[in-house]
């Protein structure tokens, strides 16, 4: 796995650790879009119908939204390095369970362990990076190790996917269990011993959640965010049905967006560390220019192509508002981490569920543009509704010295 080291390709005791933590979300990525792209096999291989495969899918998201704020109260006391390996042993665990799953009912319930560690290992992760990077640096050093699961949607998927089509789904599972063995022992190696010198309480953890500026800028992730996924999942139908171009295109498109993703995840972080306000406030405006010219875009492959790189790089802004999040309140900085997570997987919901209202309404699938731009710019107004906040309260944001 290849990335651009925000400013640490010098210093080997900042690159190899946040290396490292990158690896894990790349784990990650693997373990939860690999699974949708093998999703016809797992339903060929138990005998079911692709509606009742997709509890798969949905047992992740379960897990996620469980174990993300589980796990980071549990693990609030505990040492991050210990934290990390146990996360990363469990995705070892739960991926080799189901490579050896046996009937639907037992893959779905070992994807709900698949996805008890997701959200719990990226917070975690992130707070490791947070406090390694030096003043001003941090929205890279975040976006650095966020793109371990950037990468994945451009080089691990599509590989995963020709395993699982002319070897086996199984092998697709194993390998990542081995991946994640592997980050195991590489935590222990290479990420030094982050003690929690402070432990926050239950109180104070959970005392984050009063605090009204955490809720509007949550709320760019669950609104606005939606607007990505909107359009992603109907993608495929898109090209088939309205760009009306052969199947290998919709693997040209996925890694348009890949792309876009690692590229819009750099940029982002590099721009957040001078104006993180700013840049999120931009970003979400030309995400609704984009998403309502992917109607049109849509007509012809190219110019969808172009389109579906902006929309992933969009997604840039993940790191971007986790920062933001830690800036704006002391404590409760684990909660933050799982609120995040869990803000994103309900994106992943709410994104899907408005673009099949519309398709149930009779739009066409590019149509999807239009309810996208629509939660787009809901995140926007959650934007500036945070602006005000921030104003009230003269929160300043720490700058990368010029």
């Amino acid at each position: 796995m290849s990335v651009t080291a925000p400013q640490v390709s010098g210093n080997s005791s900042t690159f190899w650790p946040i290396f490292i933590m990158a690896l894990g979300t790349f784990i990650l990525g693997l373990t939860e879009f690999a699974s949708m792209s093998m999703l016809p096999l797992i339903a060929a291989s138990f005998d079911v119908t692709p509606s009742a495969a997709g509890y798969v899918i949905s047992g992740y998201a379960i897990g996620v939204v469980i174990g993300a704020p589980l796990f980071m109260l549990l693990t609030n006391k505990m040492n991050r390095r210990t934290a990390l390996m146990l996360f990363t042993g469990m995705m070892c665990v739960a991926n080799g369970l189901s490579a050896i799953a046996t009937s639907l009912p037992e893959m779905v319930f070992y994807r709900v362990l698949s996805g008890l560690p997701h959200g719990a290992y990226f917070a975690t992760s992130l707070l490791v990076a947070a406090s390694m990077a030096p003043m001003g640096k941090r929205a890279s050093y975040m976006s650095f190790v966020f793109s371990g699961l950037t990468i994945a949607t451009i080089v691990g998927v599509p590989m995963a996917t020709l395993v699982g089509q002319y070897v086996s789904w199984r092998l697709c599972m194993a390998i990542v269990a081995v991946l994640a063995l592997v980050a195991t022992l590489l935590v222990y190696k290479l990420v030094p011993s982050s003690p929690v010198t402070k432990p926050t309480s239950l109180k104070d953890e959970f005392g984050v959640l009063k605090n009204k500026l955490v809720w509007s800028i949550s709320g760019i992730i669950f609104i606005g965010f939606g607007g990505v996924f909107c359009i992603y999942t109907y993608l495929a139908d898109t090209i088939l049905v309205v760009t009306e171009t052969p199947e290998y295109t919709i693997s040209i498109a996925m890694m348009m967006f890949g792309i876009g993703t690692t590229i819009g995840n750099w940029a982002c972080g590099k721009l957040a560390d001078k104006s993180p306000v700013s840049t999120t406030g931009i970003a979400l405006l030309c995400s609704v220019v984009i998403a309502v010219l992917y109607v049109q875009a849509a007509h012809n492959i190219w110019l969808l192509y172009l389109a579906v790189f902006c929309l992933g790089a969009s997604v840039g802004l993940a790191a971007v508002i986790q920062s933001m999040l830690l800036d704006v309140s002391p404590t409760g900085h684990a909660m933050i981490g799982a609120l995040v997570q869990c803000a994103f997987n309900t994106a992943n919901a709410i994104g899907p569920w408005v673009g099949g209202a519309l398709l149930a309404g009779g739009a066409t699938f590019n149509q999807t543009g239009y309810a996208s731009a629509m939660l787009f710019f809901g995140g926007f107004l959650m934007w500036a509704l945070s602006c005000v906040l921030m104003r009230k309260r003269n929160i300043q944001f720490v700058k990368a010295p010029a």
